[in-house]
């Protein structure tokens, strides 16, 4: 496939995203990027190529608002933040992710 092990399976990277900022709060690209690596014990990495168009195709689906603030190094990022739609949107993804491993796991046992 030749895919790294760090890259995200697609169709994650919202999931990662609305759980960060479910239980984060509010937070930057660059902060959510570092947050999802270091959750993961450096088993995910979030490419900030891949990151900005997602937020930006979420805030279009109000699952995000995003304003203007400063780093805790002083400067200036937009920082994200779920909306009530995100929380909604969360709990489907939550859903599918769940029915997915479920059926992966049920395809890996029957090969063994």
């Amino acid at each position: 496939m030749g895919a790294g092990k760090n890259d995200i399976l697609q169709g994650t990277l919202a999931l990662l995203v609305l759980a960060t900022l479910s239980t984060r709060g509010p937070c930057h690209g660059y902060g959510l990027c570092g947050h999802i690596q270091a959750a993961s014990t450096e088993l995910l990495r979030v490419e900030e190529g891949s990151l900005y168009p997602a937020l930006h195709r979420m805030q279009q689906a109000g699952w995000l608002r995003a304003s203007w603030g400063q780093t805790e190094k002083g400067r200036r990022a937009k920082f994200y933040e779920i909306t009530d739609l995100g929380r909604r949107q969360l709990a489907d993804e939550k859903r599918s992710w769940a029915q997915l491993t479920q059926g992966v796991a049920l395809v890996l046992g029957a090969g063994a």
